[in-house]
């Protein structure tokens, strides 16, 4: 006898709810019990969605990542050029109402590292969906390796000024530094190539 089939749809609602609960409570939180509990279903129905719970697991950080992703691109889906892009991405992630799912990624990020083999699709992937389009809003202004380096910049800055941002709460000084390095981003794109 066939088991009941999924529906994708409720599989997507439950998803987005535990991914809401994880970034409210922590990653470390994350039980059958306590999210089917927040969500109001069974446990049951959660191993009906998603299998063990390791595959909810994977499930959760591979929606956060979309979440990520989703928050630092433009949505009309234009390539406006890598500062305009950055600064958008920036405006985007520092949003104090994506503060919960920015502080989830870092407390992932930091137990990814600590235990890489069990999070290796989180970190295989933490960079590359960011990167590429990063890569691509310069296909114009840069040859490859020099776009690679650009979009590694950026990341970094972005990253580091989101948890300075998010550890101190400081938002006047950060902004004011993520202005000025976007300034600066946007000189150095300026300024002709030395031949």
């Amino acid at each position: 006898m066939a088991g009941r089939p999924i529906n994708h749809q409720r599989r997507q609602e439950l998803l987005d709810a535990a991914v809401g609960f994880a970034a409210e409570h922590g990653f470390a939180e994350v039980s059958w019990r306590t999210v089917a509990a927040a969500v109001g279903v069974s446990p049951t129905t959660l191993v009906h969605h998603f299998g063990t719970k390791e595959q909810m697991l994977e499930a959760i950080l591979g929606r956060l990542r979309e979440r990520m992703f989703a928050a630092t691109r433009d949505p009309s889906g234009e390539r406006p050029g890598l500062a305009a892009e950055a600064r958008a991405a920036w405006a985007r992630a520092a949003d104090p109402r994506r503060e919960p799912e920015f502080r989830l990624f870092f407390a992932v990020y930091g137990s990814a590292l600590q235990a890489p083999q069990q999070f290796a699709d989180f970190l295989d992937h933490a960079v590359t969906y960011w990167m590429v389009a990063l890569i691509e809003a310069q296909k114009d202004e840069a040859d490859p390796a020099t776009a690679v380096r650009r979009a590694t910049l950026v990341i970094a800055t972005i990253r580091g000024l989101l948890l300075d941002l998010l550890t101190t709460g400081d938002r006047a000084r950060v902004q004011e530094t993520a202005e000025a390095f976007f300034d600066t981003l946007e000189e150095t794109l300026e300024r002709p190539p030395i031949h």
